[in-house]
Protein backbone atom coordinates (compact mmCIF):
# COMPACT_ATOMS: atom_id res chain seq x y z
CA UNK A 1 0.00 0.00 0.00
CA UNK A 2 2.90 2.38 0.79
CA UNK A 3 4.47 1.63 -2.59
CA UNK A 4 1.17 2.38 -4.34
CA UNK A 5 0.78 5.66 -2.43
CA UNK A 6 4.25 6.84 -3.43
CA UNK A 7 3.58 5.78 -7.01
CA UNK A 8 0.54 8.03 -7.10
CA UNK A 9 2.53 11.07 -5.97
CA UNK A 10 3.86 11.38 -9.54
CA UNK A 11 1.17 12.82 -11.79
CA UNK A 12 0.91 11.52 -15.36
CA UNK A 13 -0.25 13.82 -18.16
CA UNK A 14 -2.60 12.83 -20.96
CA UNK A 15 0.17 13.05 -23.56
CA UNK A 16 2.08 10.33 -21.70
CA UNK A 17 -0.83 7.89 -21.96
CA UNK A 18 -1.09 5.94 -25.20
CA UNK A 19 -4.42 4.96 -26.76
CA UNK A 20 -4.67 1.82 -28.88
CA UNK A 21 -6.94 1.06 -31.80
CA UNK A 22 -9.24 -1.82 -30.89
CA UNK A 23 -11.63 -4.05 -32.82
CA UNK A 24 -15.02 -5.63 -32.21
CA UNK A 25 -13.21 -8.76 -31.03
CA UNK A 26 -11.81 -6.74 -28.14
CA UNK A 27 -15.36 -6.03 -27.00
CA UNK A 28 -16.17 -9.73 -27.03
CA UNK A 29 -12.98 -10.62 -25.15
CA UNK A 30 -13.70 -7.89 -22.58
CA UNK A 31 -17.17 -9.31 -21.98
CA UNK A 32 -15.72 -12.82 -21.56
CA UNK A 33 -13.14 -11.57 -19.08
CA UNK A 34 -15.86 -9.60 -17.30
CA UNK A 35 -17.94 -12.73 -16.91
CA UNK A 36 -14.92 -14.62 -15.54
CA UNK A 37 -14.37 -11.91 -12.92
CA UNK A 38 -18.03 -11.94 -11.95
CA UNK A 39 -18.05 -15.74 -11.74
CA UNK A 40 -15.05 -15.63 -9.39
CA UNK A 41 -16.82 -13.36 -6.82
CA UNK A 42 -20.51 -13.17 -7.76
CA UNK A 43 -21.91 -12.24 -4.34
CA UNK A 44 -19.60 -9.26 -3.93
CA UNK A 45 -20.31 -8.04 -7.44
CA UNK A 46 -24.07 -8.25 -7.00
CA UNK A 47 -23.91 -6.31 -3.75
CA UNK A 48 -21.67 -3.54 -5.03
CA UNK A 49 -23.61 -2.71 -8.18
CA UNK A 50 -26.80 -4.63 -8.69
CA UNK A 51 -28.63 -4.28 -5.39
CA UNK A 52 -27.49 -0.75 -4.55
CA UNK A 53 -28.19 0.47 -8.08
CA UNK A 54 -31.69 -1.02 -8.13
CA UNK A 55 -32.53 0.24 -4.65
CA UNK A 56 -31.53 3.76 -5.59
CA UNK A 57 -33.60 3.57 -8.80
CA UNK A 58 -36.63 2.22 -6.93
CA UNK A 59 -36.56 4.87 -4.22
CA UNK A 60 -36.22 7.72 -6.68
CA UNK A 61 -38.96 6.31 -8.91
CA UNK A 62 -41.34 6.06 -5.96
CA UNK A 63 -40.53 9.66 -5.07
CA UNK A 64 -41.34 10.82 -8.58
CA UNK A 65 -44.64 8.91 -8.62
CA UNK A 66 -45.55 10.65 -5.39
CA UNK A 67 -44.85 14.00 -7.05
CA UNK A 68 -47.20 13.15 -9.92
CA UNK A 69 -44.37 13.20 -12.45
CA UNK A 70 -45.23 9.79 -13.89
CA UNK A 71 -44.15 10.67 -17.47
CA UNK A 72 -40.61 11.34 -16.21
CA UNK A 73 -40.11 7.84 -14.80
CA UNK A 74 -38.53 6.60 -18.03
CA UNK A 75 -35.97 9.43 -18.22
CA UNK A 76 -35.14 8.88 -14.54
CA UNK A 77 -34.57 5.15 -14.89
CA UNK A 78 -32.89 5.37 -18.31
CA UNK A 79 -30.65 8.15 -17.05
CA UNK A 80 -29.16 5.86 -14.41
CA UNK A 81 -26.93 4.52 -17.17
CA UNK A 82 -25.15 7.89 -16.98
CA UNK A 83 -24.25 7.09 -13.38
CA UNK A 84 -23.22 3.50 -14.13
CA UNK A 85 -19.45 4.14 -14.31
CA UNK A 86 -19.46 6.08 -11.03
CA UNK A 87 -21.50 3.37 -9.27
CA UNK A 88 -19.18 0.66 -10.63
CA UNK A 89 -15.88 1.96 -9.21
CA UNK A 90 -15.84 -0.86 -6.67
CA UNK A 91 -16.26 -3.39 -9.47
CA UNK A 92 -13.34 -1.85 -11.37
CA UNK A 93 -11.22 -2.14 -8.23
CA UNK A 94 -12.15 -5.82 -7.91
CA UNK A 95 -10.98 -6.53 -11.46
CA UNK A 96 -7.81 -4.49 -10.93
CA UNK A 97 -6.89 -6.41 -7.80
CA UNK A 98 -7.75 -9.79 -9.32
CA UNK A 99 -5.63 -9.00 -12.39
CA UNK A 100 -2.64 -8.21 -10.15
CA UNK A 101 -3.11 -11.25 -7.93
CA UNK A 102 -4.09 -9.16 -4.90
CA UNK A 103 -6.69 -10.00 -2.27
CA UNK A 104 -10.29 -9.40 -3.35
CA UNK A 105 -12.59 -8.93 -0.36
CA UNK A 106 -15.31 -6.62 0.93
CA UNK A 107 -12.74 -4.45 2.66
CA UNK A 108 -10.05 -4.39 -0.02
CA UNK A 109 -12.57 -3.32 -2.65
CA UNK A 110 -12.81 0.08 -0.97
CA UNK A 111 -9.09 0.59 -0.32
CA UNK A 112 -9.04 3.27 -3.03
CA UNK A 113 -11.00 5.52 -0.65
CA UNK A 114 -7.80 5.94 1.38
CA UNK A 115 -5.62 6.67 -1.66
CA UNK A 116 -4.96 9.82 -3.67
CA UNK A 117 -7.23 8.40 -6.36
CA UNK A 118 -10.32 9.07 -4.23
CA UNK A 119 -10.44 12.86 -4.73
CA UNK A 120 -10.45 12.78 -8.57
CA UNK A 121 -12.88 9.85 -8.55
CA UNK A 122 -15.22 11.84 -6.32
CA UNK A 123 -14.88 14.90 -8.55
CA UNK A 124 -15.70 12.91 -11.68
CA UNK A 125 -18.61 11.20 -9.92
CA UNK A 126 -20.07 14.61 -9.06
CA UNK A 127 -19.63 15.66 -12.69
CA UNK A 128 -21.58 12.58 -13.82
CA UNK A 129 -24.29 13.41 -11.28
CA UNK A 130 -24.56 16.93 -12.70
CA UNK A 131 -24.83 15.44 -16.19
CA UNK A 132 -27.65 13.20 -14.94
CA UNK A 133 -29.48 16.17 -13.41
CA UNK A 134 -29.04 18.11 -16.66
CA UNK A 135 -30.59 15.17 -18.52
CA UNK A 136 -33.60 15.15 -16.17
CA UNK A 137 -34.03 18.92 -16.49
CA UNK A 138 -33.89 18.65 -20.29
CA UNK A 139 -36.39 15.78 -20.32
CA UNK A 140 -38.75 17.74 -18.05
CA UNK A 141 -38.42 20.86 -20.21
CA UNK A 142 -39.18 18.84 -23.34
CA UNK A 143 -42.20 17.11 -21.79
CA UNK A 144 -43.85 20.24 -20.43
CA UNK A 145 -42.97 22.11 -23.61
CA UNK A 146 -45.03 19.60 -25.58
CA UNK A 147 -47.78 18.75 -23.10
CA UNK A 148 -48.10 22.07 -21.28
CA UNK A 149 -48.91 22.47 -17.61
CA UNK A 150 -51.58 19.74 -17.69
CA UNK A 151 -49.85 16.37 -17.70
CA UNK A 152 -51.81 13.16 -18.48
CA UNK A 153 -54.13 12.07 -15.70
CA UNK A 154 -52.91 8.47 -15.58
CA UNK A 155 -50.34 6.09 -17.00
CA UNK A 156 -52.86 4.70 -19.50
CA UNK A 157 -53.82 8.22 -20.60
CA UNK A 158 -50.16 9.10 -21.07
CA UNK A 159 -49.52 5.91 -23.07
CA UNK A 160 -52.52 6.66 -25.30
CA UNK A 161 -51.36 10.21 -26.00
CA UNK A 162 -47.81 9.04 -26.53
CA UNK A 163 -48.78 6.54 -29.22
CA UNK A 164 -51.68 8.29 -30.93
CA UNK A 165 -51.00 12.02 -30.91
CA UNK A 166 -48.60 14.30 -32.76
CA UNK A 167 -47.07 15.66 -29.58
CA UNK A 168 -46.58 12.09 -28.36
CA UNK A 169 -44.62 11.28 -31.51
CA UNK A 170 -42.63 14.47 -30.99
CA UNK A 171 -41.81 13.45 -27.43
CA UNK A 172 -40.54 10.07 -28.63
CA UNK A 173 -38.43 11.53 -31.44
CA UNK A 174 -36.90 14.46 -29.59
CA UNK A 175 -36.59 12.44 -26.39
CA UNK A 176 -34.56 9.75 -28.16
CA UNK A 177 -32.41 12.40 -29.86
CA UNK A 178 -31.79 14.14 -26.55
CA UNK A 179 -31.04 10.84 -24.86
CA UNK A 180 -28.52 9.92 -27.54
CA UNK A 181 -26.69 13.21 -27.08
CA UNK A 182 -26.43 12.80 -23.31
CA UNK A 183 -25.48 9.13 -23.63
CA UNK A 184 -22.69 9.96 -26.08
CA UNK A 185 -21.34 12.69 -23.80
CA UNK A 186 -21.37 10.26 -20.86
CA UNK A 187 -19.63 7.58 -22.93
CA UNK A 188 -16.98 10.01 -24.16
CA UNK A 189 -16.02 11.40 -20.76
CA UNK A 190 -16.28 8.23 -18.67
CA UNK A 191 -15.64 5.20 -20.92
CA UNK A 192 -12.15 4.67 -19.51
CA UNK A 193 -11.86 7.59 -17.07
CA UNK A 194 -12.82 5.80 -13.85
CA UNK A 195 -10.64 2.71 -14.45
CA UNK A 196 -7.78 5.04 -15.42
CA UNK A 197 -8.11 6.96 -12.15
CA UNK A 198 -7.79 3.69 -10.23
CA UNK A 199 -4.87 2.47 -12.30
CA UNK A 200 -2.69 5.55 -12.88
CA UNK A 201 -1.73 8.68 -10.90
CA UNK A 202 -3.78 11.12 -13.00
CA UNK A 203 -6.13 14.02 -12.36
CA UNK A 204 -9.84 13.93 -13.19
CA UNK A 205 -9.24 16.28 -16.13
CA UNK A 206 -6.50 14.05 -17.54
CA UNK A 207 -8.74 10.99 -17.18
CA UNK A 208 -11.57 12.73 -19.05
CA UNK A 209 -9.26 13.92 -21.85
CA UNK A 210 -7.82 10.42 -22.23
CA UNK A 211 -11.32 8.92 -22.29
CA UNK A 212 -12.39 11.32 -25.05
CA UNK A 213 -9.26 10.38 -27.01
CA UNK A 214 -10.02 6.68 -26.57
CA UNK A 215 -13.60 7.09 -27.80
CA UNK A 216 -12.81 9.34 -30.76
CA UNK A 217 -9.93 7.08 -31.83
CA UNK A 218 -12.26 4.05 -31.80
CA UNK A 219 -15.55 5.78 -32.57
CA UNK A 220 -17.37 2.96 -34.34
CA UNK A 221 -16.22 0.26 -31.92
CA UNK A 222 -17.07 2.38 -28.87
CA UNK A 223 -20.51 3.17 -30.33
CA UNK A 224 -21.07 -0.57 -30.66
CA UNK A 225 -19.95 -0.94 -27.04
CA UNK A 226 -22.53 1.64 -25.98
CA UNK A 227 -25.19 -0.28 -27.92
CA UNK A 228 -24.15 -3.55 -26.26
CA UNK A 229 -24.47 -1.92 -22.84
CA UNK A 230 -27.98 -0.64 -23.64
CA UNK A 231 -29.14 -4.01 -25.04
CA UNK A 232 -27.81 -5.96 -22.05
CA UNK A 233 -29.40 -3.50 -19.60
CA UNK A 234 -32.76 -3.80 -21.37
CA UNK A 235 -32.46 -7.60 -21.35
CA UNK A 236 -31.63 -7.58 -17.65
CA UNK A 237 -34.50 -5.22 -16.84
CA UNK A 238 -36.98 -7.27 -18.86
CA UNK A 239 -36.99 -10.03 -16.21
CA UNK A 240 -38.58 -7.83 -13.54
CA UNK A 241 -35.19 -6.08 -13.13
CA UNK A 242 -33.76 -9.27 -11.58
CA UNK A 243 -31.37 -9.80 -14.46
CA UNK A 244 -29.67 -6.50 -13.71
CA UNK A 245 -28.16 -8.02 -10.57
CA UNK A 246 -25.87 -10.04 -12.87
CA UNK A 247 -25.72 -7.75 -15.92
CA UNK A 248 -24.47 -4.69 -14.03
CA UNK A 249 -21.47 -6.39 -12.35
CA UNK A 250 -20.50 -8.18 -15.59
CA UNK A 251 -20.58 -4.90 -17.50
CA UNK A 252 -18.53 -3.26 -14.74
CA UNK A 253 -15.84 -5.95 -14.91
CA UNK A 254 -15.92 -5.89 -18.72
CA UNK A 255 -15.40 -2.12 -18.69
CA UNK A 256 -12.17 -2.59 -16.74
CA UNK A 257 -10.89 -5.10 -19.28
CA UNK A 258 -11.93 -2.85 -22.16
CA UNK A 259 -9.93 -0.07 -20.53
CA UNK A 260 -6.89 -2.34 -20.34
CA UNK A 261 -7.20 -3.07 -24.05
CA UNK A 262 -7.66 0.49 -25.25
CA UNK A 263 -5.22 2.35 -22.95
CA UNK A 264 -1.57 1.49 -23.52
Amino acid sequence: MAHEASFRDIQVSSSEIGVRTISLNDLWQSLKSGYDDFHATPALGVFLTGLLYLLFALLLTLFVVGKNLLPLIFPIVAGFTLLGPAVSVGIFEMSRRRERGLEVSWRSTFDFVHSSAFAPILALSLAMMLLYLAWLASAEFLFFGLFGDHPPASASDFATQLMTTRRGAGLIFYGCLLGFIFAFIALAISAVAFPLLLDRPVSAATAVVTSIRAVTSNLLVMMVWGLIVVVLLIAGAAVFLIGLAAVLPILGHATWHLYRRVVA
